[in-house]
């Protein structure tokens, strides 16, 4: 539970940080209304990091990254849901 604690506290320090500098974040689009920033791509890679270290023998499912390592036992992770309203300062 504490690895779980300290990987969101880090992927909210990250997007804190970009939230900030909203103006600067490289964006693409994934579908019609659909966003992916360098926001969601850093923090979704910080908690995995993070999670990995505390149990690597599990996989990971992101859903910018998609799924890793083993599919019986993962971690599913979206750190930043409403990614539109982020982009827009909101």
């Amino acid at each position: 539970m504490n690895m779980m604690v300290r990987a969101a506290e880090e992927a909210a320090k990250s997007l804190r940080r970009d939230f900030g500098d909203i103006g600067h974040l490289q964006v693409s689009k994934k579908g019609p209304a659909d966003f992916v920033s360098k926001a969601d791509t850093r923090a979704e890679s910080i908690i995995a990091r993070i999670l990995e270290q505390a149990k690597p023998e599990a996989g990971f499912w992101g859903e910018e990254s998609g799924p890793t390592g083993d599919q019986n036992t993962r971690w599913i992770a979206d750190p930043l849901d409403g990614t539109t309203n982020f982009l827009h300062g909101q």
